[in-house]
């Protein structure tokens, strides 16, 4: 079994991505887990670029790495400057890392209308700033920028800008499509024709432009790449990098290099959300492997077929990168998903009872009027046991009103909500004020029925979210109400639909209250 060199760069080249961000101790974190996963190679920033990566190095130098390396990234020195006195080659030995990695220029046109120097004074600089470093007791990566379109412009120069390097002492020469439009053959072939030439052990280093750079990070490593870079989630500048997430599962599970161990491998899925969590960013639902939707099942024959053999219809386990088969519910279910659905929530139903149809029947006909219960798991397990025989209404709306108050153009509106509900044998009515006019509803509810279930108290509104469904309708459109609550340790959503978003609101409001009151009143047992 090969092994293969993992190079995170979600450090560096991931925070070049629009709307990613990561502060010193967000990066510090992002580090350590990392390291725990079984990364080789960090890439933590460029020193001399900016006043956090400083700050990063010189924090990153009182933790304790198991697996990783730091590297610290930037460029060959400048043409006009001696390799000694180069502000970018001395902030790279200030960060006092154990790895440096510098690109050089690989592409003619970048040296002759970027750089405007000779082809000879740009093979000089690679070759005498590798060295450089080298001899100050750095382990030296060199990233050739754009290499993929420079061969194809002038494969011979290309090439000795790869000799330059490897005579400098590189220990590792890691080939870059910059800019992304290489293609998966063109890759395969390129670093096939390198690894004759080249002694020194390749890399990669891919970008999305295209959506094959995860394809053209494995070619490479079939034709003889042993190094790999790329992030986390594939972030990264203009349409992302390699993302590792997808890269290492492909590597190891499906083509036999090793990359981490069997366990580390079980901690993917967490540390992709761990990065997006840190980034401030929602984990992407449909990424191969880690996303929540990678092994979600939804058509009624998928599901069948997986609760007897999951091979059916899932290419792994998906415990292997530690991430979880879910079955959806929708107006393509059948009994099959009622069934998983049902295990999932404990409820003990018997497949031929016709409970089963009607609830399948049930989910049908709200699809069909807008509902989704993909993301709406409380209002789905309200659905499901409201056909079971020991159900319970808690309350019985009686009616509402809500009045919302603009005495001039400037002021504020005022909401208000006037309820009549009747628990048992008891009517409460009463109103009360709220931002905005599903706030005072939700007040009012609320003051009604605490006299009668005070756990209330420890449920709140967390999210609110309105989606239009029919948008040719304009403003008599129907809207799916999403709402997400809390009650200290537990997270539902529920939703509502209707025309009118009020109505919408409310029913998506009610069965909040539901769930948490069957929660913390009924047993969990409940059986058909």
């Amino acid at each position: 079994m090969k092994n293969i060199e993992l190079y995170d760069t979600t450090l560096r080249d991931g925070t070049q991505g629009e709307d990613v961000s990561f502060s010193v101790e967000d990066k510090l974190r992002i580090a350590r887990k990392l390291d725990a996963f079984g990364i080789h190679y960090i890439e933590g920033g460029w020193p001399g670029s900016n006043p956090r990566d400083l700050e990063f190095f010189r924090r990153v130098k009182g933790e304790r790495f198991h697996h990783a390396k730091i590297a610290a990234f930037g460029s060959t020195r400048r043409a006009k400057n001696r390799v000694e006195v180069d502000p970018n080659i001395l902030a790279l030995l200030e960060a006092e890392t154990p790895v440096v990695t510098i690109f050089g220029k690989t592409w003619i046109l970048h040296v002759k209308a970027a750089l405007q120097i000779s082809e000879e004074e740009n093979l000089e600089i690679i070759e005498e700033s590798v060295s450089y470093l080298k001899a100050q007791g750095r382990e030296l990566i060199y990233d050739a920028e754009h290499f993929f379109d420079g061969f194809k412009d002038d494969s011979a120069y290309a090439l000795r800008t790869l000799k330059a390097a490897e005579r400098g002492g590189a220990a590792v020469i890691v080939l870059c499509d910059t800019n992304g439009g290489t293609m998966t053959e063109e890759v395969a072939s390129i670093v096939s024709e390198v690894a004759k030439q080249i002694s020194v052990p390749l890399g990669i280093h891919t970008h999305n432009d295209c959506e094959l750079a995860v394809a053209n990070s494995i070619a490479a490593i079939m034709k003889g790449a042993s190094h790999v870079q790329g992030t986390v989630n594939g972030f990264g500048e203009r349409c992302g990098n390699a993302n590792l997430c997808s890269v290492i599962p492909n590597l190891q599970l499906k083509l036999g290099y090793g990359c981490v161990e069997p366990g580390q491998l079980a901690g993917l899925t967490e540390l992709s959300h761990f990065v997006s969590e840190l980034a401030n960013l929602a984990p992407r639902k449909h990424l191969a492997f880690v996303g929540q939707s990678a092994f979600a099942h939804k058509g009624g024959v998928h599901v069948s077929a997986v609760m007897k053999t999951p091979r059916t219809y899932e290419h792994i386990l998906p415990e292997v990168v530690g991430n979880k088969r879910r079955v959806l519910v929708s107006d393509l279910s059948g009994r099959s998903n009622v069934m998983y659905k049902a295990a999932e929530l404990s409820i003990d139903l018997n497949e031929s009872s016709a409970d089963v149809q009607g609830m399948v029947d049930d989910i049908k006909s709200k699809e069909f009027q807008g509902y989704r219960y993909e993301e709406a798991d409380g209002s789905l397990e309200l659905l499901i046991k409201q056909r079971l025989k020991n159900w319970r209404e808690f309350f019985e709306l009686e009616g509402f009103k809500v009045i919302i108050h603009k005495n001039s153009r400037d002021e504020q509106p005022v909401s208000e909500a006037l309820i009549k509900v009747r628990v048992g044998d008891e009517v409460e009515h009463t109103a009360s004020e709220g931002n905005g006019p599903v706030n005072a509803l939700d007040n009012a509810l609320r003051k009604a029925l605490e006299k009668f279930y005070p756990e209330l108290k420890g449920m709140h509104l967390a999210d609110y979210k309105v989606r239009v469904l029919d948008g040719q309708d304009g403003t008599g459109a129907k809207v799916r109400v999403l709402i997400t609550s809390r009650n200290g340790h537990t997270t539902w959503n529920t939703v509502g639909v209707s025309t009118d978003i009020i109505e919408a609101s409310w029913k998506a409001l009610v069965d909040s209250i539901y769930y948490h009151l069957l929660k913390s009143t009924v047993p969990e047992e409940v059986v058909s």
